[in-house]
């Protein structure tokens, strides 16, 4: 499989993938073998690419899929290795990109606080620099701050998030951010 072709195959992995209603809306798979299936493509062409533009990418992308799977360390590590060449670019969409992946990651690891520096480096990075992402930082801080049972500070998070999201009209990520209150508004009724 060619980069291309890899990129492309990533539009059906959303069927694999769903929130935990159990677990704080985590994200999990449904289908293991699966993910691990786009894990070892992903890990293929990393070994076989020179072009910074696709290892930056797969790196990205194999952070996530590391995370989903369960495999936190993983993924901790290739998005050190991914916010590095973020960095070292001066590339602040991709840096707030990483350091929001990074959080998540560190977050699955049950690294909480050190995950909430991440997230807010984002913040400051896309409140400095680029806005476009500041929903996606809002949205997974609130996300990390829920599961350290700072609910009050979540809720805040996630209205600010969706107050972003409707300006930008995303159904879907209108849709994530609502569950998120809605997670929220059932257990204030518990």
């Amino acid at each position: 499989m060619n980069f291309a072709d890899f990129k492309k195959s990533l539009s059906k992995i959303n069927e694999l993938i769903y929130f935990d209603r159990e677990h704080f809306l985590r994200e999990k798979t449904s289908n293991s073998s699966k993910l691990k299936q786009y894990i070892q493509s992903a890990e293929g062409l990393l070994k076989s690419t020179n072009i910074l533009e696709e290892k930056y990418f797969i790196m990205g992308t194999l952070g996530n899929l590391y995370r989903i799977l369960g495999e936190t360390q993983k993924a901790i590590n290739i998005l050190e290795r991914c916010l590095k060449i973020a960095s070292t670019e001066l590339n602040f969409k991709r840096e707030i990109v990483c350091k929001i992946r990074l959080g998540e990651a560190l977050k699955y690891n049950n690294n909480h606080l050190k995950a909430l520096e991440f997230f807010d480096g984002a913040l400051e990075l896309s409140l400095a620099h680029d806005s476009l992402y500041l929903d996606y930082v809002l949205q997974h801080k609130g996300k990390c701050l829920l599961e350290l049972n700072k609910v009050i500070e979540a809720e805040k998070c996630f209205k600010e998030a969706l107050k972003l999201r409707e300006y930008k009209g995303n159904e879907e990520l209108i849709k994530s951010t609502q569950l998120a209150l809605d997670f929220i508004k059932n257990l204030k009724e518990k």
